[in-house]
């Protein structure tokens, strides 16, 4: 006896690879009931399962067998999408490519003009190496290494290299200047370049804080500073002025008391300004600090390496920090010939490596977090960089469950499919591309694009961090997601 899948497999590919993806089945058997069968109509094909969902924009998938390598169907397979965060696995996959999986960052503390007698005769150096996991509790470590190393006394200044990475003042410069995702990149970032505001009742007024905290410090910042001001909107004016961040909120929208994070657009200085705050701890004085253009030679006195880069990119992936994406993004550009001058030259260095290494010749990006509007994936590029990447091991053990859920939306711990995958999410936009693992054991990999462009279009930047109707758009969109990977498991793992 020949199994369905089989027979399914073998006859795609005497049609070819080429006309099996573009002419994919749109009719098929109702597979044999199992007991761990999920139940899905598939009378009427891909396109009813898309039909039903009925979801307003445009929505381009694929789905491919990871062993042959097949294409078994596509929906608008090679147009380009809005790919949001799912552009963070091709990241992953440049950055392991170009840096490797043991690659660590480097932050280091330097000094000119050698130590005598407790005194640094010269400058001492923050130096940063792109570090994108960079906090207070390692700019602490640093600051006792020093005082470990009988530093007692600058003779010279206190300055700041952030050069290895070029300064990017917003990720995203169309989103709102307040939201924590979209912050300012440099080569020295810290607290995944965010400050934490607290606001608290004081009588008629509020008491605010502005720090860097951590759950083992809470240092304040001059670097970024708030002032409550009378009004109902907007919410928050940001301005640079005086050599910091400079906030505004509208009391009428505090409220007896809060917090949350705001993003940062000096990072060098911020980091800086933490740093001198931790050397004075350990009786280190430091002056303001001051950003180098170049980097002179110096004794390293203390360091911090990062975690390996397979490890920052497995939590890059479950958080999807979009900072972490980015400044690795840039920094594989970096090592992989001339330093990027902006983060759509850097994006389009991996565009082009994409290109060589996979054939992904539909994908476009402008970033590497996928932050960024302009941004274009198309299904089938996705698809066979994944097969790809299955093959050499690397990027299915860093992504995250993608949890199922049973008809009333609940997670369901037991259904017999298993998915491991990046999910995008932005407004009226909603991705999902990774390996989904059949009741039978058949592996497939997928990319599934969605996005209402009209929709997306009539947003105020104003009102970009929550639209009206977006969540319910990426409600329908995740439902429509389970209900392809069911059909695929279905269909194609009998």
């Amino acid at each position: 006896m020949v199994s369905r899948r089989h027979f399914l497999l073998s006859s795609l590919a005497l049609i070819g690879a080429r006309g099996a993806w573009a002419n994919a089945p749109t009719t098929s058997l109702r597979p044999h009931a199992r007991r761990e069968a999920v139940r899905v109509s598939t009378a009427d094909g891909l396109k009813g399962v898309l039909r039903r969902a009925a979801l307003p924009g445009k929505v381009a998938c694929a789905v491919a067998d990871v062993e042959t390598g097949l294409r078994l169907e596509a929906e608008n397979g090679a147009a380009g999408l809005p790919p949001a965060s799912v552009a963070k696995a091709l990241t992953s996959l440049y950055a392991l490519d170009v840096l490797g999986a043991d690659h660590r960052f480097q932050t280091k503390v330097i000094a000119t003009g050698g130590l005598r007698g407790g005194v640094i005769q010269g400058d001492l150096i923050l130096v940063g190496g792109g570090d994108p996991t960079l906090s207070t509790d390692h700019l602490a470590q640093m600051a006792k290494a020093l005082k470990s190393a009988g530093v007692r006394e600058v003779k010279g200044g206190f300055k700041l290299w952030d050069g290895a990475l070029p300064y990017v003042r917003s990720i995203d410069p169309d989103q709102p200047d307040h939201v924590g995702y979209s912050p300012a990149i440099s080569g020295l970032s810290l607290n995944y370049n965010r400050v934490h505001f607290e606001w608290k009742r004081a009588g008629q007024k509020w008491a605010v804080t502005m720090d860097a905290r951590t759950e083992k410090y809470r240092p304040e910042v001059s670097t970024a500073r708030m002032k409550v001001v009378t009004r109902t909107t907007p919410v928050y004016t940001y301005s640079d002025k005086g050599g910091a961040d400079q906030w505004t909120v509208a009391n009428a929208a505090l409220g007896k008391g809060g917090s949350r994070w705001l993003p940062v657009r000096r990072p060098a200085e911020y980091t800086g300004d933490v740093f001198r705050t931790m050397a004075r701890a350990n009786g280190i004085v430091l002056g303001k600090p001051r950003k180098l253009k170049s980097l002179p030679k110096g004794e390293v006195l203390a360091q911090h390496s990062s975690a390996a880069l397979s490890v920052l990119l497995r939590g890059m992936l479950k958080y999807s920090n979009n900072l972490m994406a980015e400044m690795i993004g840039m920094s594989a550009s970096a090592a992989s010939g001339r330093r990027p001058n902006s983060l759509k030259a850097s994006a389009d260095s991996m565009n082009r490596w994409a290109a060589g290494k996979y054939g992904m010749t539909s994908t476009r990006l402008v970033d590497h977090s996928g932050l960024g509007e302009k941004s274009r994936m198309s299904p089938n590029d996705l698809v066979g960089a994944l097969i790809a990447a299955r093959k050499g091991g690397q990027l299915k053990p860093l992504l995250k469950p993608f949890l199922m859920r049973d008809a009333n939306g609940k997670v369901n711990k037991n259904h017999p499919i298993k998915v491991n995958a990046k999910t995008g999410t932005l407004n009226f936009v909603s991705g999902l591309g990774g390996f989904m693992t059949a009741a039978d054991g058949t592996e497939l990999a997928f990319a599934i694009f969605a996005a209402d462009q009209g929709a997306r279009s009539r947003i105020k930047r104003a009102d970009r961090e929550r639209p009206e109707g977006a969540r319910g758009w990426n409600r329908k969109a995740k439902k429509m997601q389970q209900k392809l990977i069911e059909r695929w498991g279905s269909v194609y793992g009998s």
